[in-house]
């Protein structure tokens, strides 16, 4: 049983108009292979660290408090 009106046919909601695409911004920013690991942040968090260099200047201030055990593991 097969339904001619999607025979090798995509649906109008799934056809993409390359002529609208644009290069994805966040593609090149960070790469796997120098260590960096992306986040998303909630969006209460994002309002206050708005920049990497404040969320990692507060994540190094975290670490420095943290038990000796602690930063071993990590």
């Amino acid at each position: 049983m097969s339904d001619p009106e999607l025979d090798d046919e995509l649906r109008t909601e799934y056809r993409f108009d390359y002529q609208k695409a644009r290069p994805n911004r966040f593609a090149n920013r960070q790469s796997p292979a120098d260590g960096a690991v992306v986040v998303v942040l909630d969006p209460d968090v994002a309002r206050v660290f708005q920049t990497q260099e404040a969320v990692n200047s507060m994540l190094r201030a975290l670490i420095e408090h943290l038990p000796a055990a602690l930063k071993q593991a990590a």
